[in-house]
């Protein structure tokens, strides 16, 4: 009997994740003991700047990292009442593009470039049910028609389609299968202000059809303030602060989520220049043992250097900040 989650139940639930690229040079220490839960039909926004490892842990759901050089080093990610890193790679393949789906971050390379565009869509459908090729044709064009492009182009190739089309393209073959999770990486990054709107409020009225939970991976708080019940900031490799998205924007207790909020420019105010967090992620194949942000951070001390912070609870449940200031803040003991 398949195994489901309840509406409000977390039925995508990532402990300790760990996850590193080994190279002939180094260890890149991309995941470090990340943490996360997700609700049936909800929406959990990762953020975070490039190479924070946002993608990384997007590709472990799925189990779809570079083998070599990634490798997952310990954890559990737990979908549906399983622990997906612990399945088959038989039973993950049947569970991949049909429970569990992604949009990648770049159309042009998701598609591929000789075939139609309906028929790789009608082979994502045909490959998780037992249905004739015409039948899975049928539900190709449909799924072309839900995400706004006409049916009679399902015979066109990718080349033949805008940057915005190629995208909806991607969206349609990720949902053919009525997915339950959707993990969506950067899915307007490259579609200009008006195609990207379109693009969200179609996956927005998409996921109401469908029932689906998404993770978002985005570098846009806008995007997330949209889209978003949860948020997760990531830095690093690691979650340093979690909570709803609205504590998170009226709230926010990490120096790296008040550097991110700071430095978007307003049009309440006039600023000849914008004002960017200063310095550089750490070189992760070198991670300091103390706070990843010590050195970027405006407010170091002589603490933050010296020992590693865990999450704390702040502000409200369940709101939790990596942050010795925040600590102290809510009346915690040095």
């Amino acid at each position: 009997m398949e195994k489901t989650a309840q509406a409000g139940e977390a039925f995508l639930d990532i402990k300790d994740l760990v996850v590193e690229y080994h190279t002939d040079d180094a260890v890149i220490h991309a995941v470090n003991g990340v943490n996360l839960k997700l609700a049936k039909g909800e929406t959990l926004g990762l953020v975070g700047e490039t190479g924070a490892g946002k993608t990384s842990i997007a590709r472990s759901i799925l189990r779809i990292l570079p083998d070599p050089p990634a490798k997952i080093m310990k954890g559990e990610i737990w979908f549906n009442g399983e622990n997906i890193l612990k399945l088959p790679e038989k039973k993950v393949r049947s569970i991949r593009g049909d429970k569990i789906s992604m949009i990648f971050q770049d159309p042009m390379t998701a598609l591929n470039p000789i075939e139609t565009v309906g028929s790789q869509i009608s082979e994502a459908i045909r490959l998780h049910n037992s249905i004739s090729r015409a039948d899975a044709n049928k539900q190709a064009v449909q799924m072309l028609e839900t995400v706004g492009i006409p049916g009679k182009r399902f015979t066109n190739y990718p080349l033949e389609f805008s940057g915005g089309m190629k995208q909806r393209v991607v969206i349609a073959m990720a949902l053919a299968c009525k997915p339950e999770l959707l993990l969506a990486d950067e899915p307007t990054t490259a579609l200009d202000v008006t195609i990207q709107a379109q693009v969200l409020e179609m996956m927005r009225d998409l996921q109401k059809d469908f029932g689906a939970s998404v993770i978002l991976i985005t570098h846009d708080l806008g995007i997330v303030a949209e889209m978003c019940e949860k948020v997760a900031i990531i830095y690093a490799g690691e979650v340093v602060e979690y909570g709803t998205a609205e504590d998170i924007f009226d709230h926010r207790a990490h120096p790296y989520t008040e550097g991110l909020f700071g430095s978007i420019p307003t049009i309440h105010t006039k600023t000849k220049r914008l004002n960017p967090i200063r310095g550089m992620m750490p070189d992760p194949a070198n991670l300091p043992s103390c706070c990843r942000f010590a050195g970027r951070c405006p407010y170091t001390t002589d603490e933050c250097t010296s020992s590693y912070p865990e999450m704390v609870e702040c502000k409200s449940q369940p709101h939790t900040v990596r942050c010795v200031r925040a600590r102290v803040k809510e009346g915690g003991s040095q």
